[in-house]
């Protein structure tokens, strides 16, 4: 009987698991797990994996023509792929971060079988999606990428700067559609990664600065690996979290829990 921690003959999709970031090291982890990993990014995976893809997340058709060249069930999905904002636009952003995370899955969705699980990487950035769930909603519940597309395109001032917007509809659509996802044996979850050493940190700190990124790693006093954000994916997507459905897991050393408690402050 195999362990529940083990990947030995599941089929798993990374999206966004090339080059050195969250989803770089999920592929490494899972490989040396035993999974069948297929990886869709425009970098080469950082180890040998079952197939690779580079499909523009964008459009939506070539999404679906990379999902289909993969054969048989698929068993877990990690929403890795992502943009920073600037120096990209606010409409690429939603669509990597929150249309493209949605797309994937409902492609997948169809080839699922009752105890699979979906889990997309958001981000501490979009904690404010409790304040703005009326906002969010109306995106979360668009039929399509198209129509959410349409949608962010007429709505640029709720979509400004990219970044936390998208984090925030990923964690919001995680929450509503985990429920009929988890109906028919599929679980959805989300972490949110406090301040993490990958690639894309470079871009944050020209957007934000380091001094105010760091302040949000103040939980453990340190950012994150990427390694570290993976683990926490590959528990979620793991037969281990069987009864972890519709989480958004706050994965940022606990800086969250002690702002909220007055532990700490955002003061410089």
């Amino acid at each position: 009987m195999s362990s529940i921690w083990s990947y030995e003959g599941r089929r798993c999709i990374v999206s966004g698991g090339g080059g050195a970031g969250m989803g770089a090291a999920a592929v490494t982890e899972l490989v040396e797990l035993g999974a069948e990993v297929h990886v869709l990014d425009l970098k080469d995976p950082p180890c040998a994996v079952a197939s690779h893809q580079s499909p523009d997340l964008r459009d939506p058709r070539a999404a679906a023509d990379a999902i289909a060249a993969i054969d048989g069930d698929i068993n877990a999905l990690f929403n890795c792929a992502g943009l920073p904002g600037p120096p990209f636009s606010d409409l690429d952003t939603m669509l990597v971060n929150f249309a493209a995370p949605r797309h994937l899955t409902e492609l997948c969705r169809p080839r699922m079988p009752a105890g699979s699980a979906v889990v997309s990487i958001a981000s501490t950035a979009g904690a404010g999606y409790i304040q703005n769930l009326a906002k969010w909603m109306p995106l979360v519940t668009t039929k399509s990428f198209d129509e959410a597309k349409s949608w962010c395109e007429a709505n640029p001032d709720a979509i400004a700067t990219g970044y936390a917007p998208s984090k925030e509809a990923l964690i919001t659509w995680t929450m509503w559609a985990a429920h009929d996802l988890g109906l028919a044996g599929i679980r959805l979850n989300c972490i949110s990664p406090g301040p993490t050493d990958t690639p894309m940190m470079g871009a944050f700190e020209d957007f934000a600065g380091a001094q105010l990124i760091d302040l949000f790693a103040r939980g453990l006093g340190r950012r994150s690996t990427p390694e570290e954000q993976a683990y926490a994916c590959i528990f979620l997507n793991s037969p281990a979290a069987s009864y972890v459905n519709g989480e958004n897991f706050v994965t940022d050393g606990g800086t969250m829990g002690a702002l909220t408690t007055g532990r700490i402050t955002l003061e410089f």
